[in-house]
């Protein structure tokens, strides 16, 4: 390896393409997606750089064709959970051992890939697979992704530079090291960059990793990890294990081994881990470093000064792109009663035009939520708000699943700021909104604070510079990512690090350098270039 101090391009964020009609873009995506539609394509586990079929088949559909098996995969097992240990583990002294911009150069290629050839791939697998509309998977599968990889490795690369100071005769200096270990990574559905930061990013600070992926999202995860072989990351430095029982994951959270966990997923599923992660702290050879993103119950809190037609905007965008399946969606809406009165009808009727449906017909706002489940859930948070005194469904509220899991894009209203609606997560099209009276400014601001255990996102709407003062001091703590005057969705890589707090995770902060930090175990060398060889101080000496 040459000698010289590289530097590495300075990352920009990727741009966002517009799928115009007769874009190219737009023509290389319908064909990739026309392309998906005619596959079953069959995904296995990855260990060490060996495919292995278990032959333990389970299907993914397409959310907004239920029906429409877009591939078969071989869920793991307990026996190739400990083989990915294994792998990963035999993997890492030479991993660990490459010069970082080794590492570095492997996600910037992946990057480019991403952003040239791969694109139009990762996109409509994103599209059907996750039921996301042809935005929505751009500003996720290429943009965010892309990001993730550039910007990361310029994290990396001040991380690396950070070095403490030397005295007269000594030099002192500080290495990052990889945990000791291996990292374990579970990646949610909702996100295809989400899928390709949480494995990378550990790997690019020099530690192997256990990838387990959503299945319900293992169309683009497949991809991803294809990505990573194609950019160039060797054997048993990501191992891939799709479907491994939810039980079977302490495998891996048991293991003397485990040096940390990578997450973003449900608040319930994370503190479970965190738990067996405890009972198992005498046995670990050191202690887990555990980053995780959970849950959300994110506000939109409108002062009487604000502007109506901005805040009924965001309520649109922020509650009901990809159809409220955001860990940062907006869920929860407090509203002055002046501006109320002066969105209400508009607001109402936008909604009603908001098309939902197949994501390849690209006039669609939205398309299916991910699963069953998730569209049960949602049916029966909707029926609860149509028979429950005070609450009324002022918008929406329809639930077909004839040919996909189709939720409409649901306003609720209620009088008491309290019921479950404004407490916990549903994850779907629901926006359940307060309309508090305007001399209640203060009171509200506590509301907000109190009502729900999360503190991921928020936002609020003012023209009153005192108003937005007031408020980002009395919601500090009620959200890792506040937004003013805009809706609380969108964060960007190197703009808007994303994490928050209380139920919603360990804020830290992915799409920053706080991320990286996580994963390394920094090591001070001093160097004293001529020790002293006598073992008196001046002091010893009487007068």
């Amino acid at each position: 390896m040459h000698d010289a101090i590289v530097s590495v391009p300075d990352p920009v964020n990727e741009p966002v393409l517009g799928y115009a009609p007769g874009s190219p873009e737009k023509r290389a995506l319908k064909a990739a997606l026309a392309a998906i539609e005619k596959e079953v394509v069959e995904i296995p586990c990855v260990v060490g750089g060996q495919r292995i079929h278990t032959g333990q088949i389970r299907e993914v559909t397409m959310p907004h064709r239920h029906r429409h098996v877009v591939a078969r995969f071989h869920a793991a097992t307990d026996d190739v959970a400990e083989r990915a240990i294994l792998a990963a583990l035999d993997a890492r002294r030479e991993w660990a051992a490459m010069r970082w911009e080794s590492r570095a150069a492997i996600l910037l290629r992946a990057a480019e890939l991403l952003a040239t050839t791969w694109r139009a791939r990762m996109n409509a697998a994103t599209m059907h697979g996750q039921s996301k509309t042809a935005h929505q998977a751009e500003i996720d599968a290429a943009c965010e992704m892309i990001d993730f990889f550039r910007f990361n490795a310029a994290f990396a690369q001040d991380l690396y530079r950070m070095q403490p100071r030397s005295s007269s005769g000594v030099w002192n200096a500080m290495e990052l090291r990889p945990l000791e270990g291996f990292v374990f990574a579970l990646t949610p559905f909702n996100f295809t960059a989400i899928a390709g930061n949480l494995p990378s990013a550990p790997a690019l600070m020099g530690n192997t990793v256990v990838w387990k992926p959503a299945e319900v999202q293992l169309l683009a995860a497949w991809e991803v990890f294809r990505l990573f072989e194609e950019a160039g990351f060797p054997p048993g430095v990501i191992n891939f294990i799709p479907g491994l029982p939810h039980g079977s994951t302490n495998v891996l959270l048991d293991h003397p081994a485990l040096a940390g966990v990578h997450f973003t997923g449900s608040t319930e599923v994370f503190r479970g881990m965190w738990k067996r992660v405890a009972e198992n702290i005498d046995r670990y050879k050191t202690y887990p470093r555990l980053v995780g993103e959970t849950g959300g119950k994110d506000f939109i809190l409108a002062h009487p000064s604000a502007d109506p037609r901005a805040v009924a905007t965001a309520i649109v965008r922020g509650g009901f792109e990809y159809q409220g399946q955001k860990c940062s969606a907006a869920s929860r809406a407090y509203i002055a009663r002046s501006v109320w009165e002066s969105m209400k009808d508009e607001l109402v009727d936008t909604i009603g035009q908001l098309k939902v449906g197949d994501v390849s017909d690209f006039s669609n706002f939205m398309g299916a939520v991910i699963k069953q489940g998730a569209f049960e859930k949602h049916q029966r948070a909707i029926a609860e708000a149509r028979e429950a005194p005070g609450m009324r469904v002022v918008a929406g509220g329809g639930c077909d699943n004839r040919e996909g899991w189709f939720v409409q894009p649901t306003l609720i209203t209620t009088d008491d700021p309290m019921v479950r609606h404004m407490r916990e997560e549903f994850f779907g099209p629901i926006v359940t909104l307060h309309v508090y009276p305007d001399e209640a400014w203060g009171e509200t601001l506590q509301l907000v604070d109190r009502t729900s255990p999360y503190a991921l996102t928020g936002a609020i709407f003012a023209r009153d510079r005192a108003a937005i003062v007031e408020a980002s001091s009395a919601l500090r703590d009620a959200a890792g990512n506040f937004y003013i005057n805009d809706k609380p969705t969108g964060a960007v890589v190197g703009q808007q690090p994303f994490g928050g707090a209380r139920a919603s995770g360990t804020d830290d902060k992915a799409g920053s350098p706080l991320n990286l930090l996580r994963f390394v175990a920094p090591r001070t060398i001093k160097e004293t270039f001529v020790p002293p060889t006598d073992y008196r101080y001046a002091f010893l000496d009487e007068p």
